[in-house]
């Protein structure tokens, strides 16, 4: 049995948001006084989402309507290691088509990544949790992964948390491109290595704090829980989300601790 009181010895804290901190426009109970008790222990929190719908900015906007405070620093999207990734992986030849949101698009294009104004102009396809899908790039997505361009996807998370239950995320939308064309992405968000060093890593440097004073904290095993797993740290699962406790037993990887939710964790800290 996991020991429980070694939360208490923890001093950063990485959070997944959707399902975890919140759940469409509503805060968890808890959610705001656990971050406020993490700053008053001294300790330090970041958010790491997969959700490439949204920047940075817009993140920091909602956390404010929700009433917590938070600065672009404290952020790591799964469009942040894409950019990262395409970076240090040349192809400056590349053109991307990206089926993602017009506020992925700006990131990228502020990053310096060359987009195609089209599919006639593209030599390559980027995938993301496209909030404003149409039918027409899905076919534009199939026409060019027929002609073998290189493919790339922000995360494999097949569903996203709403407040009405659950919508199909990137992962669904590649795996539905997969039955059509036979071609699978090479994946940057949670669990991958891209995004499983990024943010532990720059996070502990910044902070001096180390790995195993570290926990990451989500609602997903084969995204949040994963990535902690690739990236050497504690992981502490909440069934606030996707994952439920049936799916426990036969999970891989196993999370460090499991609770219900943030606010049980609040009660271990303030214990």
């Amino acid at each position: 049995m996991a020991d429980y009181s070694a939360l208490r010895r923890k001093k950063l804290f990485l959070f997944d948001l959707d399902g975890t901190l919140y759940l469409g426009d509503t805060l968890f109970p808890g959610a705001k006084e656990l971050l406020a008790c993490i700053r008053a222990r001294g300790g330090q929190y970041r958010f790491l989402t997969n959700n490439s719908s949204r920047s940075v900015t817009a993140y920091v906007e909602k956390l404010a309507r929700l009433g917590v405070a938070a600065k672009a620093s404290d952020f790591l999207t799964s469009v942040d290691a894409l950019i990262s990734y395409l970076c240090t992986q040349g192809g400056e030849d590349r053109r991307y088509y990206v089926c993602g949101t017009e506020s992925m698009k700006s990131q990228l294009r502020a990053a310096g990544i060359a987009l195609a104004d089209g599919r006639d102009d593209a030599n390559a396809l980027l995938m993301g949790f496209d909030t404003e899908l149409t039918f027409q790039k899905l076919e534009d997505a199939c026409i060019l992964l027929g002609q073998n361009v290189p493919y790339i996807a922000t995360n494999p998370d097949w569903v996203c948390p709403t407040w009405y239950g659950f919508v199909p995320d990137c992962g669904s939308v590649c795996r539905m491109l997969t039955t059509a064309t036979g071609r699978e992405p090479t994946f940057i968000g949670k669990p991958q290595p891209e995004m499983a060093r990024l943010m532990p890593q720059l996070a502990m440097l910044e902070s001096g704090i180390s790995a195993q004073e570290t926990l990451l904290i989500g609602d997903r095993i084969y995204t949040d829980i994963a990535s902690g797993a690739n990236a050497l740290i504690d992981t502490l699962l909440v069934l606030s989300g996707e994952t439920k406790e049936e799916d426990l037993p036969d999970a891989r990887p196993q999370p460090s601790f499991v609770l219900p939710d943030v606010a049980a964790l609040l009660r271990i800290l303030e214990a």
